[in-house]
């Protein structure tokens, strides 16, 4: 108490000169490291003259030497060359990228849906190549440009070099995915690469039929001069993915997700048959079975322990109402449905392809291994659960939050 009395009787210039005397002090131990042993031994000399000051009520021998310990504070760092606007520029530009990514590793992730397995909830590419004989143009440039905008919509028109065959198998039809841009390219015997901005499948089907959907087999061969794609493509639906939500609530029924392909044979066992709809290491789905589940198909109901699952994001689906009801030709939409037979070669195990098959999703697993099924809403043209079986936890990405475009797809917003 009576030494807080005293402080607080001290002169103005007493109280500053002590101050000055600790900041130094902390001045040498915060920077240590960078100082050499010349400036702190002169830094030490410039507190002891200041500290005999004080004690001498020396009151200009004090501010002299406070003075002076300043300066040598000052000039005790190395000099720092002043960075130049591009300098400055380059490292707001790191420091945004090192925040982006740590966003995307650990909060949000964009994706981007390559193909058409969970429309019409949320599209993947859409493409439409026309025929010779229809009276197709581009659209001028404004228009053009104002569709990418809003819809992606970009206009391809791509003939043959030279009289030209596709290769066959793996060698003609490769994807090439790059960051969240899908993309295949198409290799011909006269070594013309056609890059096609849309999954394997979907390119496949762009070459090997005609523009009402039918299997031309003599499709795949060009004379000089015929049209490889001549038409538009519509972008896939980019959404944002909640990376944090998984950690602290377990995943639910119903809801749409994100999960890698890590130990799954989506490829199946044999190489050929059914092309991969996946557009890279991660696939999209919505999540109709969680452990303990007991699933089965019966047209075009999904069951879960026989009875009707009643989530209402597989309701709408399984009732067909609404956009669910038709496909843009105006077929009737399936519903549920079991895995293609003709599958079978490439998928002998698929758990969901006969009639009365149960698929069970184990109940008691290790952290990490509880298993969940995965389903295209648009399962007549969806690679999922009903051929490769379960997915692990250990594989799951987040549920998907919201499509942030394109804007007039009808599916911006929280997704359902």
């Amino acid at each position: 108490m009576l030494r807080a009395m005293f402080k607080f009787l001290l002169p103005r210039w007493k109280k500053d000169a002590k101050l000055l005397h600790k900041g130094s002090k902390k001045f040498i131990h915060y920077k240590r490291d960078l100082l050499s042993a010349d400036r702190i031994a002169e830094i030490e000399s410039r507190r002891a003259d200041l500290m005999e000051a004080v004690k001498r009520g020396d009151r200009s021998g004090a501010e002299e030497a406070g003075k002076q310990l300043r300066a040598t504070c000052e000039q005790a760092l190395p000099r720092v060359l002043k960075q130049t606007w591009w300098e400055e520029n380059v490292e707001v530009l790191f420091v945004a990228l090192v925040v982006a990514l740590g966003i995307r590793a650990y909060l949000l992730q964009p994706f981007r849906i390559p193909t058409g397995s969970m429309q019409p909830t949320l599209n993947g590419i859409i493409a439409v190549n026309h025929g010779p004989d229809d009276d197709f143009k581009r659209p001028w440039f404004g228009q053009r440009l104002a569709e990418k905008l809003l819809r992606g919509r970009s206009y391809r028109d791509i003939v043959a070099e030279s009289d030209m065959s596709i290769l066959p198998g793996r060698q003609g039809i490769r994807e090439a995915n790059f960051l969240l841009l899908t993309r295949t390219k198409l290799y011909f015997d006269n070594g013309q690469v056609v890059t096609v901005p849309a999954a394997a499948g979907e390119a496949q089907r762009l070459v090997y039929h005609d523009p009402n959907g039918d299997e031309v087999p003599d499709r795949k061969r060009f004379a000089k001069g015929d049209s490889v794609l001549r038409g538009w493509l519509d972008s896939g639906d980019l959404v944002l993915v909640d990376k944090v939500s998984y950690h602290f609530r377990r995943p639910k029924r119903g809801e749409v997700f994100v999960f890698d392909t890590r130990a799954l044979p989506t490829d199946g066992t044999v190489a050929g048959a059914m092309a991969g709809q996946g557009g890279g290491t991660h696939y999209i789905k919505r999540l109709c079975g969680v452990p303990g589940d007991a699933l089965s198909i019966d047209a075009p109901n999904l069951l879960n322990h026989g009875r009707i699952v009643q989530e209402p994001g597989i309701q709408r689906v399984i009732r067909r109402e609404g956009e669910y009801a038709r496909y843009r030709d105006g077929r009737a939409r399936p519903g549920y449905i079991l895995a293609d037979p003709s599958q079978q070669q490439k998928f002998p195990f698929a758990p969901l392809a006969r009639e009365g098959a149960v698929f069970t999703l184990a109940d008691e697993a290790p952290v990490g291994l509880r298993e969940y099924a995965a389903l295209g809403d648009n399962t007549a043209n969806s690679l999922d659960s009903r051929y490769w079986g379960a997915v692990h936890e250990f594989n799951l990405a987040g549920p998907a939050l919201i499509t942030l475009w394109p804007f007039t797809s009808g599916h911006w917003g929280f997704i359902r």
